[in-house]
């Protein structure tokens, strides 16, 4: 089975990344301030134990967004895309009513972006997906960065 189209997307965004690692720096002063110095860190300092677990919160939200990925492969029997930690899915065509390439404009923001008027948005950045419609009514959209290719692929094999 020859994969026909394959793109792996990430956060690659760079103002995502600066208020991420702001929001990583926060924590970090609060250790070193209140656990190595021992002094309070604000007026109304956390007890150590909240400011442990505000930290390991916050580092495990930012690894999150390091180790999140959207990766699509179709062939000629299936689309497969995994969204990283959170989905996995395979979607055969005999299951497809329609299948395009659209914009979608804004839905909200990235990453998994249910009840839109495509269904479920699965994106890293960008406007431009695959629009699906399977034959059970369920709709869902694939986020690309590679939209002419995609195109050509969805073409042939529609």
């Amino acid at each position: 089975m020859k994969i026909e189209f394959k793109e792996n997307q990430k956060f690659t965004q760079w103002w995502v990344w600066l208020i991420l690692i702001t929001i990583g720096i926060i924590p970090i002063i609060g250790i070193y301030k209140q656990l190595i110095l021992g002094k309070q860190f604000g007026d109304k300092p956390m007890s150590d134990l909240g400011l442990i677990i505000f930290s390991v919160s916050v580092f495990c939200l930012i690894a999150i967004f390091w180790f999140m990925r959207l990766k699509t492969e179709i062939n000629e029997n299936e689309i497969r895309i995994n969204f990283f930690p959170f989905i996995k899915k395979q979607v055969n065509w005999t299951e497809i009513k329609s299948a395009e390439m659209v914009n979608y404009g804004f839905v909200g923001g990235w990453g998994i972006r249910p009840w839109t008027k495509h269904g479920t948005v699965y994106n890293m950045k960008g406007n431009k997906g695959l629009a699906i419609e399977l034959l059970s009514g369920e709709k869902f959209l694939i986020g690309t960065q590679k939209e002419v290719e995609l195109d050509k692929i969805i073409e042939k094999l529609v």
